[in-house]
């Protein structure tokens, strides 16, 4: 069994990952960056299914959490198997409305963070000559839809860096796997509507409004975080590795419509149209799955 170290697993998408490993019997440190307020529902949840799950202080932000926390890891387990980097932030605006200190809490997080854990696992990995690294993107690592800009730039950049840090340790025999949820119920959704502004006075209040209903529908209309888990386990376990795992049914319908035309088409999408207009575009452009 593995030794596997997991970011951000207060609530949704690493919580349940924390749990699918350890139902698989793998030495699980579940971190997250307080632990005191934070861990009341994986505590439970881990309880209720008789689960030993080791919780431990890591706040990805911080270069010397980092470093603690792999330290200690290192010295109870003697070794780091699997990282799945998973903490994020990505709360909604549009560019005009962002400040640098929103842009740079976005990329701590989502982008910095995933790198000071990759650059504090990967010497033990290289040493120990295995490993696999899974770093949760999302759609908007591909799809950089109105609204999300800094959240799909900092998920852009992370699948640029998974790229080139899988094709660097690849003779160490370390893995790299890029997982792309679409909508979820996760926490996050919430925090992310939560900043958009809905002044109808502002210039931009149609792309806020539309952009609030689709993030909103997605809180309610959305997969459950264990998908998402399964398939990082999959990921980490599969004799038959890819780079990336696109998750839900709705990732592919964004991704493929983002992509089914030319730049110029995509970039019609935000043309001033009317209510009716809009969501009949929507439903052109991604038309989902019925049951």
């Amino acid at each position: 069994m593995a030794v596997v170290l997991i970011t951000g697993t207060s609530t949704g998408i690493g919580l349940a990952t924390a749990l699918q490993f350890a139902r698989s019997g793998n030495t699980v440190y579940a971190t997250m960056r307080n632990p005191d307020a934070g861990s009341a529902a994986l505590k439970a949840a881990a309880a209720a299914e008789d689960l030993k799950v080791n919780i431990a202080q890591l706040d990805v932000t911080d270069a010397a959490s980092v470093d603690r926390a792999v330290a200690a890891v290192l010295a109870e387990a003697g070794r780091i198997d699997v990282l799945v980097n998973n903490a994020g932030v990505g709360p909604l605006s549009v560019i005009e409305r962002t400040t640098d200190a929103g842009a740079h809490e976005i990329f701590e997080t989502n982008f910095f963070g995933a790198l000071r854990m990759m650059r504090a696992v990967l010497p033990g990995m290289r040493e120990q000559r295995s490993g696999t690294i899974v770093n949760v993107s999302s759609v908007a690592g591909k799809v950089a839809a109105m609204g999300g800009g800094l959240y799909a730039a900092s998920k852009h950049a992370l699948e640029a860096l998974s790229e080139s840090v899988a094709l660097e340790t690849r003779p160490f025999g370390i893995r790299v796997a890029i997982v792309e949820p679409g909508f979820f119920k996760t926490p996050i959704i919430g925090k992310a509507t939560g900043a958009i502004s809905l002044d109808e006075a502002s210039p931009y209040a149609d792309v806020e409004r539309r952009i609030s209903m689709i993030y909103g529908s997605g809180a309610t209309i959305g997969g459950e975080p264990e998908t998402v888990a399964e398939a990082i386990e999959h990921a980490v376990t599969t004799s038959d590795p890819r780079l990336r795992y696109r998750v839900g049914v709705d990732a592919d319908v964004f991704i493929n419509g983002r992509f089914a035309g030319t730049d110029e088409d995509w970039l019609t999408f935000g043309d001033k149209m009317t209510e009716e207009e809009f969501w009949a575009d929507f439903a052109r452009r991604f038309p989902m799955p019925t049951a």
